[in-house]
């Protein structure tokens, strides 16, 4: 899968998201709306990641998808 078909239906993959990334609020869903670099900056924000730690992870994550 690539991320596009996530951006593309984003309210199908919210909770696939929150239960990956449970420190992830509703808001923080709600803002990041499917965009590949606001998600890498929450969990940056969220778990005290780099930005290529956040990065590998959305991509393990979009290749088990």
């Amino acid at each position: 899968m690539n991320w596009n078909q996530v951006e593309g239906n984003w309210e199908q993959f919210k909770g696939k998201v929150q239960k990956q990334w449970g420190k992830l609020t509703n808001d923080d869903l709600d803002v990041i709306k499917g965009n590949r670099r606001e998600l890498a900056g929450r969990l940056q924000e969220r778990y005290g990641q780099a930005q290529d730690a956040a990065e590998k992870d959305i991509d393990t994550w979009l290749s088990r998808h």
